[in-house]
Parts: structure tokens; sequence; C-alpha cells
């Protein structure tokens, strides 16, 4: 077996050139996206940071009754989030939500038109696949190496890892929404005198629009399980307190950071999920 070991592929060498190369070539390309990103972050932070956390509950509460017609998931969206201040985490909750919606905000406005053109171009998505398959597989702290040398510490290399890690989600969901369209609507399209814009619009994403929720949802709870890891690269968040619970073995501390983000992930779950039936 000596002589496989002898000969090796130089993949590491390979892959530590590339990331200088764009490091000195293509450095002007990553401060802009790291400019932008941080410019989302900043905005969705003021937005949650500014007002009173009890007027930011009041409005989370209304918002869900008002989308699903349920005083129930009102009810409980203002119990969970009243229960996160009262256990002193409401700054750390609104950095992770922070990170969660910019991150499911990127990963759609990228996922949703990609999902689309594989769909409609199955040899694109049959090469796509596997590099799909390789951003779910691959340990993230792979390419968090590459991504603090690209964009430093703080969110952004949190945010482009969790981007990185959740954004198969809404392709694969959204190219199959779009490629199960019916043959039969399509048709029915086409003989009205539809445009491919019109198809697209009027019946291939109505139709597909409860996968894509699904991919929305995914996204979410695949971001949320990012936490830790984007706190290990400078990113605030719930992440900070578990990270420093799991150092100090603290018992207290990790299993209430722990409920904080169950409660998060259940609230945001059941605020864009759409249940069977029709009925939200």
């Amino acid at each position: 077996m000596n002589w496989l070991t002898e000969y090796k592929l130089p993949i590491g060498p390979w892959a530590r050139t590339m990331v200088d190369w764009l490091t000195d070539n293509a450095y002007w390309v990553f401060d802009g996206i790291s400019v932008f990103l941080e410019t989302l972050i900043d905005g969705i932070l003021w937005l949650l940071q500014t007002p009173h956390p009890l007027v930011i509950v009041a409005l989370a509460a209304g918002a869900g009754y008002a989308v699903h017609r349920k005083i129930s998931l009102a009810a409980f969206i203002a119990v969970s989030l009243m229960l996160i201040i009262n256990q002193g985490y409401w700054e750390e909750t609104t950095e992770t939500l922070a990170l969660v919606i910019a991150a499911s905000v990127v990963c759609m406005a990228v996922g949703i038109p990609i999902g689309v053109y594989g769909a409609h171009n199955p040899r694109f998505f049959a090469a796509l696949r596997p590099v799909l398959d390789l951003m779910q597989t691959i340990p993230t702290f792979v390419y968090l190496i590459p991504a603090l040398i690209l964009f430093g510490l703080g969110m952004v290399p949190g945010l482009i890892a969790t981007v990185i890690f959740a954004i198969p989600a809404p392709i694969r969901l959204t190219q199959l929404g779009v490629s199960s369209t019916p043959t039969a609507l399509l048709e029915a399209g086409e003989a009205f005198g539809a445009t491919k814009s019109q198809l697209l619009w009027k019946i291939e994403l109505p139709y597909a629009l409860p996968q894509i929720m699904a991919g929305l949802t995914q996204t979410i709870m695949l971001s949320l399980s990012m936490v830790v890891i984007a706190a290990l690269v400078g990113a605030d968040g719930l992440g900070v307190p578990t990270l420093r619970a799991l150092n100090t073995v603290n018992i207290a501390q990790g299993f209430e950071v722990g409920v904080c983000i169950v409660l998060i992930a259940i609230v945001l779950d059941r605020f864009f999920r759409k249940e069977e039936g029709g009925k939200s």
C-alpha cells in the first residue's frame, strides 16, 4: 500500500494556493461582500434592538395572529419571547435572529433562482447535485478556515458558513416543486398563449410555493443549528453563552441557552409553516 501514499495528490496545497490567490487578487470582492453583509446584519439588529423588547414581543405576536389567525400561536410567541427576556438572553437572541434572518434572505435570494433554473435544465441540476451534497456533508470547520482568512473574525464568516451549509435546502426543494408542476397545467397555460415567464410566475411558482416554504423553514432550522459554529469565528448570539457554558461545564447556563434556542426554533417554524389542508 506504500505505493499509494508515495504519490499523494496535492489537494491541500492546491486549496491553499487558490485561497492565497483569492486573497492577493480578489480581496476587493470579499471586502465588498463583507460590507454588504455587515450592513444587512446591522440593519436587522437595529430593527430588533432599537425598540423596547416588549414592543418586539407585541409585534411578533400580532404578526403571528395576522398570518395564521390563531390566538394560541400568538400567545405561544408572546410567552416564549417573554421567557427569553426573563432569562436575560434577549440581546443574544436578537443577534442570533439577525444572523438567521440574514442567512435566510441570502439563501432564498440565491437558492430560488438556481432551483428554478435547475428545474428547467436537468443537466445543470445533475451536475449541481454533487456540489450540493458536498456543501452539506463536508465538515463545517474545513471551510471556516478560508472564510476566516477571506472575511476575518465576526458575524460575516459565521454568516458565510451558515449560508454554505443551508443553501442546498432551498435549491433542492425549489427544483423539486417547479419540476413537479403537472404537465396538464403547463399545456393549459400554453394553450391560452402564456409566455415562458408567465408560465413561471402564474403556474410553476404558485404550484411550487409549498415546497419553497418548506425550503425556507429548513433554511431557518439549519441556520439555527449553526449558531455555535458561528460563535467559534467571532459571531455574536446565543452561541457565545453556549460555548462559555461548555468551557466552564456550567449545566444551568447551558440548559437556559438551549431552551432559548429551542423556543426560537419552534416560534420561527410555526410562523412560517403552512399546515396541510390549505389552512395556516
